[in-house]
């Protein structure tokens, strides 16, 4: 069987453009629509290997249907400018991958699309065709021959005549007669008024066709409001259903052979995504600068080794000779004072800049791995590794080119190696002789937008202390957690049968259809008009906007955090634990934009702390025999950061002062004295400090705290006008991200925001939100992580028996032995509390305890 892919190319590149998040290029060219294009049409393309492909673009032209009818299409909002800008270099990538793009003046992309899909009945084999869009008027299409891959939000779709069948309860042939008569405001087919789809659905299921309709007017399963619609409109009808059709003999000038996929460009793809920066296709594809420089790939000749009289091929990825590792060499190379390296699988490749030397004794190599500085990339994993192995790397400054990327842009996500060479040294074969002058590129580029205090300071010096603390891991108690688990899950079954009771009868809690059905449908309670494609919605802010309603949301909302608390940690961290009964995280150092650590496999950064549950859980982490965990966190970090970035006096005073924050500023807000401000009061006072930080807007906030958006709105009014210099710092910091591109925090982390200038109101507003937000929170990831490095540090000199063993957020945890608790108690004050001189004091309170929540 061969098959045909149809590709809607308007379709497509509309649906990735809205959702994708804004991309640009560091010159501010747009990207995401070409992003998202290139992932749907790629997923497809590996998934049916076609033996032919086109893809249809409409011309921007009056077409036969604009002649027919002069209101089609009319009304409709022009294509946003950042789309537009993105259609030229889309095509060449979908020329480049080896598909034939279509245009024909006076028809519609949905024409050519039939007509190409149409050649499956007429081709010498047996042959069907795939139409991926994600319009559902390609669904009339659909024959034996014929099936339409329909995009959606979530999946794509798979629609042959069963599944339309199913979904329409008509033919698929029949699906343009019923258009004719419900019309199409999108495309401005006028229909028959009055008419919609339930009534066209019922009319074309009895008489399928709109010749048929108008041939049994007189039915008696016609209503007379409906035959006077009908007879009213008939001009209508017949004009949308023509209109509505899809032309299967567009002039393509194209035969299906001429329509053969062709063989990928690569040189031509690399280009053009080096250009446009989108460096995460480059390995995905296979591509490197190679292959801009030569039509046709060539295999690389042997190279004879110096001194060897061995003949080592070079590898087709690095096109450079590779040379074993002799004593001679080695000796050579201990003299050096910086070496790169990369790990290959179960080798080390080495070199000085000049060559490369091949390590497949990886114990051999050890003393090239101590007291230097190493070219890398993913420093933590590599060092991991070798420790596994019993090869100690001391003193090593691991120059992580993972990290360089991460510095260089952290919105970007994690980079990899093959990314960094085609952003950077196009020209480069990629290989660890290169990432000497990778290196080099990387940390210029570093130093012309004044981050390299971000990478030497704080990056590069972190990697052998995260690498020590995920070797270490925390210790849990596996049978109190077990035992906690089992507990759980006792609970979960009460809960459920009380929630059972309640809607009078058994369904799956967890789904949101079933549990929509129940509570909105046959209980009645409130839905607000909260509904998704698939029901109602019941998210955790739905449900909290119905608590006091009735008495089983209460019992749904503890069961959904039991169940969650049970699975994702009592469960899967008892599985996690290793023969020492200790859970080993993964810091991910250049996963967030922000700059902050995060935590994975498993996430130890998201135990529960708010509620008694998830605080309870805390109970299972413990210190070793004879040591204690000693935990230290920053009193309301962020709040003094923007008491001191924004150098506004009233915040700042109140800090020196140590008075308490949340109930000063409950003063002020309310306009009452502090000795009169309630729990309450400070509660909501506390809610308006922290989001504020965040753009928080009187909406978010009302619901937060249960009052009304004027109520949360005259909240933050009067907040600002107590705190006017934070008024003027939050526009301020706006107006010089939208001005700049980025904001940066006082030690130089920069934070690009593209979502500034987006088409999109909401994103824009998020845009705005994360500008004011990113200089706080990267610089309390700037503090904590400078703290890390001096606590550890005093840890080694001071307190040899204890190290450092977690750290979530503004908390910093040390497993200590009983005798140097009291000053690893004090270590931590003084490092924690010096490591930045800010306009307000730091303040850290420490504790120390058996467990991670039960401390002193």
């Amino acid at each position: 069987m061969k098959h045909i892919l149809v590709i809607d190319g308007n379709s497509i590149i509309n649906r990735a453009f809205y959702g994708v998040r804004p991309l640009t290029t560091t010159a501010g060219k747009p990207t995401n629509a070409i992003f998202g294009m290139v992932n749907i049409i790629t997923r497809q393309l590996d998934r049916l290997h076609p033996d032919y492909a086109a893809v249809a673009f409409d011309v921007h032209a009056p077409t036969f249907r604009h002649r027919m009818y002069t209101e089609y299409k009319a009304g409709r909002h022009p294509t946003p400018e950042d789309l537009l800008a993105q259609f030229d270099d889309a095509k060449q990538i979908l020329r480049a991958l080896g598909l034939h793009v279509l245009e024909v003046e006076g028809y519609e992309a949905d024409d050519i699309q039939g007509t190409v899909a149409r050649m499956a009945h007429t081709a010498k084999e047996d042959t069907h065709s795939y139409i991926l869009t994600g319009d559902r008027d390609l669904l009339q299409l659909i024959d034996d021959r014929i099936s339409v891959l329909l995009a959606t939000n979530k999946d794509t779709l798979l629609m042959d005549e069963a599944a339309f069948r199913e979904a329409y309860g008509i033919a698929p042939q029949h699906f343009v007669d019923m258009k004719a008569l419900m019309g199409d405001s999108s495309d401005h087919i006028p229909g028959v008024g009055g008419i919609g789809q339930k009534t066209a659905g019922t009319l074309i299921s009895q008489f399928h066709t709109l010749d048929a309709i108008y041939e049994n007017i007189e039915d008696s399963r016609i209503t007379k409001g409906v035959r006077e619609k009908l007879l009213r409109d008939k001009d209508n009808a017949y004009l949308s259903r023509t209109l509505a059709t899809i032309c299967t003999e567009a002039p393509i000038g194209k035969t299906l052979d001429e329509l053969r996929i062709g063989t990928r460009d690569k040189g031509a793809l690399w280009k053009k995504f080096t250009e446009l920066e989108l460096a995460s296709f480059i390995p995905r594809f296979g591509l490197s600068a190679s292959d801009a420089q030569a039509s046709t790939p060539t295999e690389a000749p042997a190279v004879a080794a110096a001194d060897t009289g061995e003949e080592m091929p070079t590898t087709g990825k690095e096109d450079e000779p590779v040379y074993p590792m002799t004593d001679e060499v080695r000796e050579t190379l201990g003299k050096a004072a910086t070496l790169a390296c990369l790990a290959e699988g179960d080798t080390l490749l080495f070199s000085d800049g000049t060559r490369i030397w091949r390590a497949a004794d990886r114990a051999a190599a050890a003393p090239l791995l101590r007291d230097r500085s190493l070219i890398c990339f993913d420093g933590k994993h590599l060092a991991r590794t070798l420790h596994a192995e019993g090869i100690a790397t001391p003193d090593v400054v691991f120059l992580d080119l993972m990290l360089y990327g991460y510095v260089l842009n952290p919105g970007k996500g994690v980079p990899s190696l093959s990314s960094l060479f085609s952003e950077f040294l196009p020209e480069k074969q990629q290989n660890c002789k290169e990432m000497f002058a990778l290196e080099a590129e990387l940390r210029q580029k570093i130093c012309e937008i004044d981050s390299e205090r971000i990478l030497d300071e704080l990056e590069l010096p972190l990697v052998p202390i995260l690498t020590s603390m995920e070797e270490a891991g925390l210790k849990i108690d596996i049978d109190g957690m077990r035992a906690f688990g089992e507990a759980l899950g006792e609970l979960a079954e009460e809960l459920a049968q009380r929630i059972y009771m309640q809607a009078g009868e058994v369904f799956n809690i967890q789904s949101p259809k079933q549990l929509g059905e129940v509570l909105f449908v046959k209980m009645g309670l409130p839905c607000g008009n909260k509904k998704t494609k698939n029901g109602f919605s019941t998210s955790a802010e739905t449900l909290e906007e119905l608590r006091g309603v009735s008495p089983i949301i209460e019992d749904i909302l503890e069961y959904r955090q039991v169940t969650k608390l049970r699975s994702t940690y009592a469960t899967a961290l008892t599985e996690a634990a290793d023969e020492k009964q200790r859970v080993h995280t993964d810091f991910k150092q250049a996963m967030t934009a922000t700059g902050r650590l995060s935590s994975a496999d498993p996430n130890l950064q998201n135990i529960p702390i708010r509620t008694r549950m998830g605080r309870e859980m805390r109970r299972f982490f413990i210190a070793e025999e004879g040591y204690q965990l000693v935990d230290a966190d920053y009193s309301q970090i962020e709040l003094r950061l923007l008491a001191h970035i924004s150098g506004d006096y009233n915040m700042t005073e109140a800090f020196k002062n140590g008075e308490d924050i949340h109930r000063k500023t409950a003063a002020a807000v309310f306009g009452i004295p502090e000795e009169e401000v309630t729990e309450l009061q400070r509660k909501r006072a506390k809610a308006v400090n922290f989001g504020i930080v965040y753009g928080i807007s009187g909406f978010s906030l009302s619901k937060d705290i249960g009052t009304t958006v004027a109520e949360a709105g005259r909240y933050i009014k009067s907040y600002l006008y107590n705190y006017p210099m934070i008024d003027a710092y939050l526009d301020a910091v706006v107006e010089e991200a939208k001005e700049r591109g980025y904001t940066v925090t006082p030690m130089g982390r920069r934070r690009y925001i593209p979502e500034l200038k987006a088409q999109n109101a909401p994103m824009r507003a998020f845009g705005k939100r994360v500008a004011m937000n990113a200089p706080i929170q990267g610089a309390a990831a700037d503090i904590i992580k400078l703290a890390m490095i001096h606590v550890d540090r005093r840890l080694k000199t001071d307190a040899p028996g204890a190290r450092l063993v977690m750290q979530v957020h503004d908390e910093l945890i040390v497993e200590a032995p009983l005798g140097e608790v009291d000053t690893v108690k004090r270590i931590l004050k003084e490092e924690m509390e010096s490591v930045a001189m800010l306009a307000v004091p730091l303040t850290v309170d420490v504790c120390s305890g058996k467990n991670w929540l039960e401390q002193e």
